[in-house]
């Protein structure tokens, strides 16, 4: 019987992670059972902030019980926007008709680690003439410039300016429309020309944006909002700016991240997991690499069902951006790798330094070698970058049992999937970090007879 802690997000304040949690993980049998999966973390979050541009409450539905939330909630309620929780479970009414202005100093003590502050800017500048920026945290996997938010920003014609605190931006004239061009599809940097952009006098073109299924769901909310944006071939996004927007009500797209998280879990363990709520348009790049590595699933009205399918097989993989194999699926996917009879390289073309969870895993006994300048071939079909890099995976390799820290939200998660994969217990310190983007974590892995105990 596991010994369980709540697994909840935490306090609505939800000001710093739970990165205290430990967990003593005896590993080596299969996970089997079935999980459900709320709606995605990368929605979810940049709905709510959303929500400040309407002049009426809006509806959140399958908003996901994860600590991002609770920091974006805090953060709204800071403003002055009243959160209230609905009757239907993971239902959130956000009121933003007292939003004010806050001191630097609480964004900065409820944001925490997040960098969700940043997408704050738009929504204020239109609705209070003024936002502020602290230092912004998050996973430690590369630099995070925010140069193309504040550059996107200053096109919309919002006045930065950088105190030794954060950054405070005005726009006495208020904002209007603006050619933009990201130099890279950046998510981050797509979803702030785009909540700033609804609102701006005139019309916005971005060109070289982002596409993902969150991004199309994010252009949803607004749709329904009373924003006018269209989108056409090669990643150009117009939006016309309108007046007013009103409230809207949403429920969210289903994690996709979590999703594949689970099939990996199973793809690694040799077990049988059914992902409630999964499905297979936004995850057709992911099941075609699952496939490959000799995974087999099951589409279903209401899920997936993921499992081995023989002996693993080693796959050669580059991340990109959608609809592409997104960065964040790789590191439970290298897990797995280990376990598969041959040589499997992972390129990832997305992120600097995310491949330095790879350490553990070779303290594990895993057979994997980074290439920090990543690895030039004939038949790469994403474009090189600077900042890649590559793995290479020798397997199969019997994983043993560890004393791990967890460095971010994916692989740390990772860590999870070698630690019940391996022979013998581990202890994997910094859990909560994880509960970031993963909603009932603890009871999740108990329904799938996970051997645990919570230990600090």
């Amino acid at each position: 019987m596991n010994t369980l802690l709540s697994d909840s997000a935490g306090p609505k304040t939800g000001a710093r992670e739970l990165s205290g949690e430990t967990l003593a993980i005896r590993g080596g049998r299969p996970l089997t059972g079935r999980v459900e999966v709320k709606g995605a973390k990368n929605l979810a979050t940049k709905a709510m902030v959303a929500a400040l541009l309407g002049e009426t409450t809006s509806t959140l539905r399958d908003v996901p019980d994860i600590s991002d939330v609770q920091v974006v909630r805090s953060l709204l309620e800071v403003h002055g926007v009243r959160v209230d929780d609905g009757e239907e479970e993971g239902t959130l009414h956000l009121d933003p008709s007292g939003a004010v202005s806050a001191h630097f100093e609480e964004i900065d003590a409820h944001a925490g680690a997040s960098r969700i502050p940043i997408l704050f800017c738009g929504p204020l500048l239109h609705l209070l003439g003024q936002a502020f920026i602290p230092d912004l945290g998050g996973c430690r996997i590369g630099d995070r410039p925010i140069d193309f938010h504040l550059d996107a920003l200053r096109k919309f014609g919002a006045i930065v300016e950088k105190l030794p605190s954060g950054i405070r931006l005005s726009a006495p004239e208020g904002l209007h429309g603006a050619l933009i061009e990201l130099p890279y599809p950046s998510v981050g940097a797509t979803e702030q020309v785009l909540l700033t952009a609804v609102r701006s006098r005139g019309t916005t073109e971005l060109r070289n944006a982002a596409i993902e299924p969150e991004i199309m769901d994010l252009i949803a909310v607004l749709q329904k909002m009373g924003a006018i944006i269209s989108y056409e071939p090669n990643r150009v996004i117009l939006i016309e700016g309108v007046d007013s927007l009103r409230g809207y009500d949403h429920r969210c797209i289903f994690d996709r991240n979590e999703a594949a998280s689970w099939a990996c879990a199973a793809l690694a363990t040799d077990g049988d997991i059914f992902v409630g709520g999964a499905k297979q348009q936004e995850m057709l790049t992911f099941l075609n690499v699952f496939r490959k590595a000799g995974g087999w699933f099951e589409i279903h009205e209401d899920g997936i069902q993921f499992r081995r399918e023989g002996a693993l097989k080693p796959v050669v993989v580059e991340t990109d951006v959608h609809p592409g194999f997104m960065t964040d699926w790789q590191q439970p996917l290298i897990v797995a790798l280990t376990q598969a009879n041959g040589v499997s390289t992972v390129h990832e073309t997305v992120y600097e330094n995310r491949l330095g969870f790879t350490n553990a895993l070779v303290q594990m006994g895993a057979d994997i070698v980074v290439h920090p300048h990543g690895i030039a071939s004939d038949d790469r079909r994403v474009p090189r970058r600077e900042l890649e890099q590559a793995a290479v995976i020798t397997g199969p390799t019997p994983l043993r049992g560890a004393d791990v820290v967890v460095p971010d939200l994916r692989g740390g998660y990772s860590y999870l999937i070698a630690a019940l994969a391996a022979e013998g217990e581990s202890v994997v310190r910094n859990v909560g970090i994880i509960r970031r983007g993963y909603e009932k974590l603890f009871a999740k892995l108990d329904a799938l007879g996970a051997d645990f105990d919570v230990i600090g």
